[in-house]
């Protein structure tokens, strides 16, 4: 039942709505300009974060290589899926994974890369929490013909989500 009831979340309406990769660096690129940050909160370090992560994001755009191993796989993809991502302008984790998303998605025309607002969405993310959590970025994978999902990620590797947790717990233990 749970899982019925989150693809029902995800909709036509919902995705049409969705920010390509090119839109949401757009919108990023427009909040620095006014000295903005996506959500409610328009804090200085927030606004801060958001200039800082829209330069993350143009270098690591254009630095990123992939494994050959990916291309591979990505290439391999025969049915079109959607790869949605929920993030916020403020986020490091998204400033550091999306552009490796959205290059990752140009290998392959059966992969169509949306975004959409975290806080603007509650519903969604409440429904793909993350050890209980709302960390962003949070991509699902959806089947683009049925909008079920097949598999989600986030909010980063798990072997550094691992050693985060770690650290979380025990604190004094520096990591080398």
């Amino acid at each position: 039942i749970m899982i019925k009831a989150k693809e029902q979340l995800i909709t036509p309406t919902l995705l049409a709505e969705a920010y390509s990769y090119n839109e949401y660096t757009e919108l990023v690129s427009g909040l620095v300009k006014n000295s903005g940050t996506t959500g409610m909160e328009q804090t200085a370090s927030l606004i801060n974060y958001t200039k800082l992560n829209f330069q993350r994001m143009k270098r690591i755009y254009k630095s990123t290589i992939l494994d050959q191993h990916l291309v591979e796989v990505v290439r391999s993809i025969q049915k079109p899926v959607i790869w949605l991502v929920l993030v916020e302008s403020w986020c490091g984790d998204v400033a550091q994974n999306l552009p490796v998303f959205a290059r990752t998605s140009e290998l392959s025309q059966n992969i169509d890369l949306r975004m959409i607002l975290r806080d603007s969405h509650p519903d969604i993310m409440e429904a793909f929490l993350t050890n209980g959590g709302k960390a962003i970025p949070k991509l699902i994978m959806l089947d683009a013909l049925q909008l079920a999902s097949i598999n989600t990620w986030g909010p980063r590797p798990a072997r550094f989500q691992r050693m985060l947790m770690e650290y979380k717990a025990n604190p004094q233990i520096p990591y080398e």
